[in-house]
């Protein structure tokens, strides 16, 4: 039977799994939408480019599995690119498809409508694959191939492009079967050496990525195994749940961090130790990652390359029983007490974030954002379930909140999604309310509303003298805007009455604003836990 260019890339992608694509449709890509639309797709349409791939990455970033977004060419690839480049930071299979000019001006720089001088180059930079398939018929193998490079060895983003008229291209075309992924590497004689640097050690540490998720029972083992404490900066929460006594959130750790004799690192750029703290050389590093390159980017490591799953079980293997230091432990329950009574002076946002925390369910998901609750809810706000709390990692993508949210609830509809952000960081992406209603997509909202970019602003009191520009802002009237959209809305002063807002809100359903009124020169900085 004919088929065309845009039933092609349907057919490629029901055969890799997927259902649902996040997309703005437009001259170049007709022929795709009306594809996915007579073979059934879900197609979620938000209000600006961006957004769609955001709700991939936090489609991708919940679940584990591809997010697929379509935009147009040229301004609607460009306009995506802030997520797509946080979907490489973050190591997420996020899979953009999107157009080209007509075949016969490729190449010409004839000013053909929406044309890069080389769009395929430029998302090269900011993705793992980025292919080109020049017919219809070659169309296929791309989505294959793209789907093999998100998926082997460390995750990350892929592109597909096509000529204009090849989406509406008829004939006989073959549907490319999903590939085997790359090999993994195998774990190399390193692990002896690793074992050996290991079991010297009385007060190791360990730090986690992502890459713990599949290797939760594993990392656990070795914990317990080492009676080390495990810690999750950002992307790597939920690993081990704060609710284990070896559970650590960052704030608790830099307490330990001066009597930490080996750190081990598991799938993590180990980004904090590294240079957030004071760096401390004399302390031995083992180094578990599936990246090569990213082995060569500490020096004085001791690396093992290979998939953390396969690379922990034979370290475990490597690794007899042995005796914990009552004092390291001892250390570790202290540093979760004093921690715990500590952070309470980051007002008002300990509070806020407890009770959010208070009204979740242990796999209720919270979605952070670059605002001054987002940088407190690294340490403030306990984690219990692998991929429950979602960040932007080292990119720091101010405004990914919000829309990252909403595709997290379209993959997660069964758990309550709560993202939180600053008046600044929402309104790269407040009309998006009206995507959340349109499509039921039941995201609870809470918008920390100070006037400002809050960090921008104390940066520049502090350190320029209070010069500022472009740090205050004038904003609508949340209430207003939220009835605007058709969206439940609530406006709380404690933290109290926000745990009952979100209780309210997830009993009646529905998509929420709430909005907590703040002054800046009432909030207490969060970065003295963080930073050494």
């Amino acid at each position: 039977m004919a088929m065309t260019g845009g039933d092609v890339i349907a057919a490629s992608l029901r055969a890799h799994g997927v259902n649902t694509v996040f997309g703005i449709p437009g001259a170049q890509l007709y022929g795709l939408f009306d594809a996915l639309q007579r073979d059934g797709m879900r197609v979620i349409t938000p209000r600006h480019e961006q957004t769609c791939a955001y709700m991939a990455f936090g489609y991708a970033r919940a679940s584990g599995q591809a997010g697929v977004y379509s935009v147009v060419p040229g301004p609607g690839v460009l306009n995506t690119a802030a997520a797509l480049l946080t979907a490489w930071g973050c190591n997420e299979p996020v899979l953009c498809l999107t157009g080209q000019v007509p075949t016969a001006f490729l190449g010409k720089g004839r000013g053909h409508l929406h044309e890069m001088r080389d769009q395929r180059a430029t998302l090269a930079g900011i993705a793992k694959s980025a292919e080109r398939a020049e017919r219809a018929g070659d169309v296929s193998a791309a989505v294959a191939h793209a789907f093999r490079e998100m998926h082997s060895l460390k995750p990350g983003p892929a592109t597909v492009e096509m000529p204009w008229e090849q989406f509406t291209a008829e004939g006989e075309f073959e549907i490319v079967r999903p590939l085997e992924r790359h090999p993994d590497p195998v774990a190399d004689v390193a692990i002896g050496a690793a074992a050996r640097a290991i079991e010297k050690a009385q007060r190791p540490m360990i730090f986690v990525g992502p890459a713990g998720f599949e290797s939760r029972d594993e990392v656990l083992r070795l914990a317990e195994l080492l009676h080390a404490p495990v810690v999750g900066f950002r992307s790597g929460r939920g690993v081990v749940s704060n609710r284990h006594e070896l559970g650590l959130t960052i704030a608790e750790a830099r307490r330990l961090w001066p009597s930490v004799d080996c750190i081990i690192g598991i799938g993590t750029r180990l980004e904090v130790p590294s240079w957030r703290w004071q760096a401390r050389p004399e302390v031995p590093v083992v180094r578990l990652e599936i990246d090569a390159e990213e082995l060569t980017r500490i020096s004085g490591t001791l690396g093992v390359l290979g998939r953390a799953k396969t690379s922990l079980s034979a370290l475990l293997e490597e690794i007899g029983p042995r005796i914990a230091s009552p004092d390291w432990q001892a250390a570790i329950r202290s540093a979760r007490v004093e921690t715990a009574e500590a952070i309470k002076e980051i007002s008002p946002h300990h509070g806020y974030l407890q009770a959010i925390r208070q009204a979740l369910p242990d796999d209720g998901i919270l979605v952070e954002e670059v605002c001054q609750a987002g940088f407190a809810s690294w340490y403030c706000y306990p984690v219990y379930e692998p991929r429950t709390f979602i960040s932007t990692g080292f990119e720091g993508t101010l405004g990914f909140g919000f829309p990252t949210a909403l595709g997290v609830k379209v993959t997660r509809p069964d758990v309550p999604v709560v993202s939180i952000a600053g008046d600044g960081g929402f309104m790269f992406a407040a009309q998006e309310l009206a995507t959340a209603a349109q499509y039921g997509i039941d995201v609870i909202t809470v918008v920390f509303n100070n006037s400002a970019f809050g960090n921008v602003k104390r940066d520049q009191q502090q350190n320029f003298n209070g010069r500022l520009i472009g740090a205050e802002l004038r904003n609508p009237d949340f209430g207003k805007l939220a009835a605007a959209f058709h969206v439940d809305f609530a406006r709380v002063s404690a933290p109290a009455e926000l745990r009952k807002a979100i209780e309210t809100a997830m009993t009646r359903g529905g998509p929420w604003l709430i909005e907590v009124p703040l002054s800046i020169e009432n909030e207490v900085s969060p970065w003295k836990f963080i930073h050494g």
